[in-house]
């Protein structure tokens, strides 16, 4: 029984290609391209929007030299937030659920963050492995923690995406299970599980629009010490 609950986060298959490609690509799919002309409707209003005020207070913290990563992280914030959301959707597969696809994303931008504070500023990016006034015999003790603490920083954020909504697949699929088997048996007990599930399903809504939202907003403080 354990191992159903399970199956919802193998990558599926069909005619052995991984349909996990399907579902990162699809995404950009849904979205509309915004036209040439001046008047919008208001959808692509309403996106625009969003992308801009999410842009502004992402970036507001930061200097000139990190606004070149806005489009980076406004479109990283829009495919994490579509994947978790669609994932939501009955008969689904959420890649996000993946370590292996959070790591993917996670390791190479918290890289390209690190690479760009030792060209630009070397000397600062260093210092923060030795927090200043440290007493010398603590410094060797510091400086390994502090690099251990830098390089966990990329499993964290891999870790926290795919705990929250494996998490959140989980109770959903196990409190959903309960209602298919007391409704037989105690209707009203059923229904007011059934009510508790559709405000969980709401919670998780949440989780996965806030979970998109820390994954990138944890990206630029990462940026904001290396700029």
């Amino acid at each position: 029984m354990m191992t159903s609950f399970f199956d919802q986060f193998a990558s599926p298959y069909f005619l052995g290609i991984p349909l996990i490609a399907v579902a990162i690509s699809l995404p950009w799919v849904l979205f509309p391209t915004p036209p040439s002309r001046w008047v919008n409707n208001q959808l692509i209003t309403l996106q625009t929007c969003f992308i801009n005020r999410f842009t502004n207070q992402l970036l507001l913290p930061l200097n000139v030299g990190g606004h070149k990563w806005a489009l980076l992280f406004a479109s990283l914030m829009v495919f994490l937030i579509t994947i978790n959301m669609l994932g939501l959707l009955p008969y689904t597969f959420t890649p996000t659920t993946q370590l292996s696809l959070n790591m993917g994303l996670a390791v190479p931008l918290w890289l390209a963050t690190v690479i760009i504070g030792m060209r630009n500023q070397p000397t600062v990016a260093l210092g923060h492995l030795l927090p200043e006034g440290t007493p010398i015999p603590l410094i060797p003790v510091l400086i390994i923690i502090e690099t251990i603490s830098l390089f966990i920083r990329p499993l964290a954020l891999g870790v926290r995406l795919t705990a929250n909504l494996t998490a959140g697949h989980l109770l959903i699929q196990l409190i959903a299970t309960a209602v298919f088997v007391l409704l037989p048996m105690m209707p009203t007990v059923a229904v007011s599980t059934a009510a508790v599930l559709f405000l969980l399903t709401l919670l998780e809504v949440a989780v996965a629009m806030i979970q998109a939202y820390v994954f990138v907003l944890l990206l630029s403080l990462y940026l904001q010490e290396n700029v």
